[in-house]
């Protein structure tokens, strides 16, 4: 179990406290053990009891108790966000980058008086705020976040203006909420991607991994891969063996919990590459590097354990597809609503 989550059960009852300092976020099964724990916490602990939660680390909790819907948005901070920097009445923006944009190492500063210009702007805070709204409620925003991470020590115009895009894009989006339904059985859902080459600098590719857990996304990521693949496949695989990993993860933690035996296996990952679909399933060789080798052979023992499935599924369904690239507006559009990213319990599917 995680070290700021602990459980306790009595009979067929359970309750959970979840830890931040001194915030303390209380989940039960039953009125009574709820009452009785916070009961106990008052007479041990100076505590201030604010009922329901609604708001927690600048994440609003909201409910659609009638169709068993809970969404949690950034609204607020969102909007402090935009003010702090200057951009709370700017022109909205329908995506935070648009397909065909490329940054960078060649547009830093390349003189003393362009880095001096370019400290006089805040790009690390920004970037670091946009990183909290990403990590917290918004994988919509995971691509490009994680460009702009990579110029955080020597960012150049172009990449402070492509960060005041991304608060564009979040004036227009402000009010979307991650949204989470009601299933049953439990199962967790994984899709990964890759763009080959996509960075300009040392043509390594972008990976991506999304996680959908009760019809809302739980878990996600996208990254800069640590080594140069020679092929779309090799990528491809890269980023299933990385979503291999945050899946046992994952796994793990649900089962710790001990609410249910565990999720079902073995648990599907999607990819859009066939070919690593086939590499997962088969011993035959490939010319990779050993450290490639040792990532196939991994992910193929996975597989055969019957602990993952990698299946095959079409780039026009890949959700984990705008975590690796831009893309064209609609496509982009459809992928997030397929996140489970919205305006409105309304609009989730």
């Amino acid at each position: 179990m995680d070290d700021c989550i602990y459980l306790k059960f009595k009979g067929s009852k359970f309750i959970f406290l979840v830890l931040y300092v001194d915030d303390i976020l209380i989940a039960s099964s039953d009125v009574q053990l709820l009452k009785e724990t916070k009961n106990m916490l008052s007479s041990n602990f100076e505590m201030k009891d604010l009922g329901e939660a609604h708001y927690v680390l600048g994440i609003e909790i909201m409910r659609d108790r009638r169709q068993k819907l809970l969404g949690l948005s950034q609204k607020g901070y969102i909007e402090r966000v935009l003010n702090r920097f200057n951009m709370e009445s700017c022109n909205k923006a329908d995506v935070p980058v648009n397909k065909g944009d490329k940054f960078s190492r060649d547009q830093c500063p390349k003189n003393e008086l362009e880095t001096k210009l370019m400290k006089m702007k805040p790009y690390a805070s920004l970037v670091g705020s946009l990183m909290y709204v990403n990590i917290c409620t918004r994988p919509d925003l995971a691509f490009i976040v994680g460009l702009l991470g990579r110029f955080q020590s020597n960012p150049g115009e172009a990449h402070w203006v492509a960060a005041k895009k991304v608060l564009r894009y979040l004036q227009k989006t402000k009010g979307f909420m991650l949204v989470y339904g009601h299933s049953d059985p439990l199962e967790l859902i994984g899709y990964t991607d890759s763009d080959l080459a996509g960075d300009v600098d040392e043509r390594k590719s972008t990976g991506g991994y999304i996680f959908k857990l009760s019809g809302g996304v739980v878990s996600w990521k996208s990254a800069k891969q640590t080594i140069v693949s020679t092929s779309t496949m090799e990528a491809e695989f890269v980023a299933c063996f990385e979503g291999m990993k945050q899946a046992v993860w994952l796994r793990n933690l649900i089962s710790d919990m001990k609410l249910v035996d565990s999720v079902k296996r073995p648990i599907r990952m999607f990819c859009d590459n066939n070919a690593a679909v086939f590499f997962s399933r088969n011993n035959k060789r490939t010319s990779a590097s050993r450290l490639m080798d040792v990532k196939f052979l991994k992910v193929r023992d996975m597989v055969k354990k019957g602990e993952i499935d990698i299946q095959y599924l079409s780039t026009g369904a890949m959700i984990a597809d705008p975590l690796t690239k831009a893309l064209p507006n609609n496509l982009y559009k459809g992928h997030v609503a397929k996140m489970g990213v919205v305006e409105s319990f309304e609009q989730w599917e």
